[in-house]
């Protein structure tokens, strides 16, 4: 599969490396693609991993992963056009952060009876949006290893078959549960569960940690 990925921060590389290790063939979109750490990256990646800008990555991949900060997020899709990404699998890893406050972690910009989700799906309309990755630090996104086993991964969109989709691709990264919480809207919820990482990331310094749906 070719998997285009839109933003070349810590949490693209990181999967777009895990795709490229599957033997995914991988191209890294960016502003900047001959910046000297997507230089890096490439070399780190191996074969299957390339460069290129935004658009050109929206067009290379079958599947894309939208993985911009998101004070930038509107701006990489309208490079990348939303006509390149029309009837593809787009997942969106970003989190909707305010990072306004000098010294105190960062906010939800984006929440209540709106998310980062639904405005994605709004400026990629024909794209087949689902939420996911964006719960969970990068240096756990593949292949999580946990005492308590595995960690869950919670997923909305409004495509079934979509879902379907990324359960196998996190299935694939070493995510065995992927929890569909229903349409879009819900991404509210998973990006608030996102900041209960984030605060506790910032209360211990570390990012080991994750989430776990327990059962009887």
């Amino acid at each position: 599969m070719k998997v285009g990925i839109l933003g070349s921060g810590s949490v693209g590389k990181v999967i777009g490396s895990a795709f490229a290790t599957l033997g995914h063939e991988v191209m890294l979109g960016s502003r900047e693609p001959d910046r000297e750490d997507v230089k890096e990256w490439k070399k780190g990646a191996g074969s299957k991993a390339k460069s290129g800008t935004f658009e050109e990555a929206a067009k290379f991949g079958e599947l894309a992963v939208l993985a911009t900060a998101w004070s930038g997020t509107q701006n990489a899709i309208s490079l990348a056009k939303p006509a390149n990404l029309a009837g593809k699998v787009v997942i969106d890893a970003t989190n909707p952060l305010d990072f306004s406050g000098p010294g105190k972690p960062p906010t939800l910009a984006v929440g209540g009876h709106d998310s980062a989700g639904e405005r994605v799906q709004q400026w990629i309309p024909q794209g087949r949006v689902v939420k996911a990755f964006n719960h969970v630090g990068n240096q756990h996104m593949f292949r999580p290893s946990f005492p308590g086993g595995p960690p869950d991964m919670f997923i909305a969109g409004n495509d079934e078959g979509a879902k379907r989709e990324v359960a196998k691709v996190l299935g694939g990264f070493g995510w065995p549960q992927a929890i569909d919480l229903g349409g879009i809207e819900a991404s509210r919820y998973i990006e608030a569960l996102a900041m209960i990482w984030i605060l506790h990331y910032f209360k211990t310094g570390s990012g080991a940690h994750a989430f776990k749906l327990l059962r009887k």
